[in-house]
């Protein structure tokens, strides 16, 4: 197979970009390498498309040596024709491979197999060779009778044939691909309520408290058209099936399924036209549907999980790349109830400074003494923001810190932060080593302080499947959804670059190139000889050589280190064309303020095509050093819009119908996006108010930690929901 000109066909790409692009993965290039600094070698491609490149070659080599395994099993039983072989090497999936093979597969015994054991075969052929037969059945039937093999009646061997070409339907490539495309175009969706749910007497409190708040109240009378379900619905349906809640169940016309199978495995008239439908209506009752059925199923799941993991792959890379709020001293909060809430404090370079546990909600509401020590540790630390985790009891910690702020006018503000996965990080190894006189509970609160100081650094800590900002996460393909978040965990940190001499271990291990076993030597290294003077020193480091430095030196990053560049996302082998660059115009890097200006000048004065090639690079690699010379050591997440901090909290009860606000956008889903706008819950905007024009998928227009204006439209304190407007807050056209 030529993987190249397949992928290369299917996606509008040149056979020799994607060569190139092989070859690349090949020789050991990451895609984060490619994408950044192979630009001329590939024609631009972007992180996607070479990620989608190196998924559809691995998934044509499974499919090769699949095809290579079929054809061996075929031509061993003697069955392999000229034609069959044609229409295996055509094939281009492997469940069309896997229908072509359904013949040939070795089977368990089955109704067709055991009257073939029978001698009725031939029988079974005869039928479907004499459709202008004259004669009558019964002569040919009693040809058939053998006791000895267990043929005691006419009825026995019609039967048996009528088995075998049951089967016979089944495995037929064409009627299977005929079921499946129509029930997958053509069917609808239905779902019923359980009445004889096997759990609902069971002690199973997880279950009870599920059936208590009837979440599948939607879906207890629930019918769609397959081609409008929308993925969500889909991983609903699925749980609810699985937890025993729903019955789940195609709706078609089966008339209409048996007409076309008729059509595609007849073709032509016959004397026992009606001795075929008899058979078409056993075969797809018995045989086809209950497996096509499943197959449509995991179509409609595959489709749904990758849809639901994009979703939360936005999410996440929104999240991982909210600007950091560095150069404050931040206290963290985890909110509890009966455990308390944890407090820590850090520095500006996220040391830990002290923590405590307060008790100020119920059932101990220690108010008093929580708002006093709380206090002491602000004044004592001269913390600016307070990072409050958004989990339980988070909403009642708010309204006291905004009263402490208030009451005492403290020049400080409070943030609302993604608390997901602190539990997670403070039970790991990775926190044990960095706080090992600490309790477990007391790690979260470090880690939801940090999350403020930078999100990217502190949450590649943890599993990105326990950061929650998405739907069904335990729903879906879980090894497709770690997959997919480590690609983005990736991309995020090569995106922005990475500190060498503050980086830890699990930072480390995501820059490209670097293992997790290379990272932990970059830290001994350090902790040994001290900082890096120089993107060159790294090539000291235990296990780095001239193909691993080539893949991580372009991502990490020294301030203050002797040579500027090194605080770039230019690549050392880029350095000697800096050098030529900045001599053409007689310039001086560390001028910098006034170099920059005259690098732009004379570009566009002479041409960027032109001094490309005097330095013998691509223009694509020149635009990127211009636009790093510019601004050496800037930080992309810049550019997001810091959060909001808050120093004053409000209730449900202050709103009202119409009232304009601002707000975070916490999760963004399917069917909308949840926006933190200040009170206890957080508010919906449903897709159709997010712009005035059609929205399909609200990632196109929102992202995790957007800042928005919104109206209120709906309040429903009883129910505490939220309905809110983004379309109804932009000025007019």
């Amino acid at each position: 197979m030529d993987y190249s000109a397949i992928i290369a066909k299917e996606n509008s790409f040149t056979v020799s970009q994607v060569s190139t692009v092989l070859n690349l993965f090949a020789e050991g290039s990451t895609v984060p390498f490619i994408a950044r600094y192979r630009k001329e070698k590939t024609g631009g491609l972007d992180e996607d498309q070479l990620r989608m490149i190196e998924e559809r070659s691995s998934y044509l080599t499974i499919l090769n040596d699949r095809r290579d395994s079929i054809l061996k099993s075929i031509e061993e039983q003697g069955k392999l024709t000229d034609e069959l072989r044609r229409k295996i090497n055509a094939s281009l999936k492997l469940q069309e491979l896997e229908d072509l093979y359904l013949p040939y597969k070795p089977k368990r015994k089955t109704r067709g197999t055991i009257a073939k054991a029978k001698g009725l075969e031939p029988l079974a052929m005869f039928l479907l060779d004499n459709p202008e037969f004259s004669g009558t059945l019964s002569e040919i039937l009693a040809q058939y009778i053998n006791p000895e093999l267990g043929v005691n009646t006419e009825e026995e061997a019609l039967q048996g044939a009528k088995d075998i070409i049951a089967e016979m339907i089944s495995e037929s490539a064409e009627v299977r691909q005929f079921v499946r495309e129509t029930l997958s175009n053509e069917s609808q969706l239905k779902s019923v309520k359980r009445e004889d749910n096997p759990l609902k007497d069971t002690k199973n409190e997880k279950m009870k408290d599920k059936e208590k708040k009837d979440i599948y109240q939607v879906y207890s009378e629930f019918c769609c058209d397959i081609l409008k379900l929308k993925s969500y619905q889909v991983l609903a349906l699925n749980r609810g099936e699985e937890e025993k809640f729903l019955k789940v169940e195609f709706v078609f016309d089966v008339e209409a399924f048996h007409g076309g199978i008729y059509k595609t495995f007849v073709k032509s008239l016959t004397v026992f036209e009606e001795l075929f439908k008899e058979i078409i209506t056993d075969s797809f009752k018995r045989l086809i549907f209950p497996s096509v059925e499943k197959e449509v199923r995991n179509a409609l799941t595959e489709l749904a999980d990758v849809h639901a993991i994009e979703i939360f792959a936005g999410n996440l890379k929104s999240l991982l790349l909210q600007p950091p709020l560095s150069d404050k001293i931040i206290m963290g909060i985890d909110p509890g109830y009966v455990s308390g809430c944890k407090i820590a404090v850090i520095d500006k370079t996220g040391k830990y400074l002290e923590g405590a546990t307060i008790y100020p909600h119920e059932p101990k509401s220690r108010m008093s003494e929580s708002l006093n020590i709380t206090l002491k540790m602000i004044k004592k630390y001269g913390v600016e923001l307070v990072a409050i985790g958004n989990g339980t009891a988070s909403r009642e910690t708010e309204s006291m810190v905004a009263e402490l702020i208030k009451h005492n006018s403290l020049d400080c503000f409070y943030l609302m932060v993604n608390e997901a996965g602190a539990s997670v990080y403070s039970a790991s190894e990775v926190a044990k080593k960095e706080f090992p006189d600490l309790e477990a509970s007391q790690r979260g609160n470090i880690s939801i302080a940090r999350r403020a100081l930078d999100p990217l650094s502190e949450l590649v800590k943890i599993d990105p499947k326990s950061i929650g900002v998405g739907l069904y996460q335990h729903d879906v393909d879980q090894k497709l959804l770690s997959k997919k978040l480590d690609d983005v965990v990736i991309s995020c940190v090569n995106h922005v670059g990475v500190d060498v001499n503050t980086a830890s271990v699990s930072l480390l291990s995501y820059v490209s190139g670097l293992s997790k076993r290379l990272a932990d030597n970059v830290v001994k290294y350090r902790d040994t000889n001290g900082k890096f003077n120089s993107r060159d020193e790294v090539l000291n480091v235990t296990g780095v050589g001239p193909k691993v430095f080539e893949q991580a030196a372009g991502f990490l990053r020294i301030p203050g280190g002797e040579n500027l560049l090194d605080n770039t996302s230019i690549h050392p082998e880029s350095y000697d064309a800096v050098s030529k660059l900045v001599s053409m115009f007689n310039l001086d890097l560390k001028e910098k303020k006034d170099s920059l200006v005259m690098i732009d000048f004379f570009i566009k004065q002479k041409g960027i095509g032109k001094i490309a090639k005097e330095l013998q690079i691509g223009e694509p690699t020149l635009a990127d050093i211009v636009e790093n010379l510019k601004k050496p050591g800037r930080d992309p997440r810049e550019d997001v819009p810091k959060p909001i901090l808050r120093s004053d909290v409000l209730n449900m009860e202050h709103l009202k119908v119409g009232m304009r606000l601002k707000g975070t956008v916490r999760n963004v889903v399917d069917f909308g996006a949840f926006v933190d706008i200040g009170v206890k819950q957080d508010g919906l905007v449903h897709v159709s108010q997010i712009a005035n024009k059609f929205i399909k998928n609200p990632l196109d227009a929102l992202k995790v930690g957007d800042i928005v204006d919104v109206i209120i439209t709906e309040i429903n304190v009883e129910r505490k929901r939220i309905a809110l407007s983004i379309k109804d807050a932009l000025p007019p056209a």
